[in-house]
């Protein structure tokens, strides 16, 4: 088994988007796990941590406001349809606030061309009639949250309509970069959440990890984790691939 990497208080401040200030504060509260490596020594469990944040709360809600998220009103998408594409970076609307972030890296965009070409593949068989689609287009969750998903599934029994795209997917794929960690592991999360998807994947490539969760009663919980080995799924029978050739650093 891949170890997990650990991560010091100014490594995890940086994928939280918060100060080293607040993760020593929640260190001191016990309000996220961390392991003890001497006095005044930490190092955290990226995953072990989000983990915690998201069950404690349900929605978890940054303190801190980041400098790329311009906060006036809370906008719609009519407001988003309007900005102009920023060179480099993407655009996204959660929560009624606009989510600037760079584009993605040559690693996340190898590692969701080869997940997409998987997904593609195995509903050809089981449902010829459905469709995944890929980033950039749009999928409006609710009046004030429009997200580009990297990967997302609708079945033959949904019309998928021109975009935005305002019908649920069944299913949804976010590949975590540095820069969008905290977007995907929290505000998507919650988002998704309470839209009602019924399945999210958070696929990291840094430590080579796919994570994913099933909506129960109103919440998601995480049916697998897969770092190494075969990947497969309770609820897709017959979706069978390898996580090591998934992560390769080539073909």
């Amino acid at each position: 088994m891949v170890p997990k990497r650990l991560l010091t208080a100014q490594e995890l401040a940086g994928v939280l988007g918060l100060s080293v200030e607040t993760i020593w504060r929640y260190t001191r509260e016990k309000r996220i796990p961390h392991i003890e490596l001497g006095p005044r020594q930490y190092r955290y469990v990226e995953t072990d941590v989000l983990d915690t944040l998201n069950r404690r709360s349900g929605s978890y809600q940054v303190q801190e406001v980041q400098a790329d998220c311009v906060v006036r009103r809370k906008l719609t998408y009519e407001d988003y349809a309007k900005l102009p594409n920023v060179a480099g970076y993407t655009l996204q609307l959660i929560d009624g606030l606009i989510i600037r972030e760079p584009g993605p890296s040559v690693l996340h965009q190898r590692v969701s061309g080869r997940l997409e070409s998987v997904l593609r593949d195995y509903f050809q068989e089981c449902d010829p009639r459905g469709e995944v689609f890929d980033a950039p287009l749009d999928l409006q969750l609710d009046e004030h949250t429009v997200v580009q998903p990297d990967l997302f599934y609708f079945p033959g029994t949904k019309q998928v309509s021109e975009a935005p795209i305002d019908i649920l997917p069944d299913l949804v794929v976010e590949i975590v970069s540095p820069s969008t960690a905290r977007t995907d592991r929290t505000r998507k999360f919650h988002s998704y959440q309470r839209a009602g998807v019924p399945h999210y994947w958070i696929v990291d490539p840094s430590d080579c990890i796919i994570q994913c969760y099933q909506l129960r009663d109103r919440h998601y919980a995480k049916v697998a984790s897969f770092n190494e080995g075969t990947f497969t799924h309770p609820k897709f029978p017959g979706l069978v691939f390898s996580v090591e050739a998934l992560f390769a650093p080539t073909v």
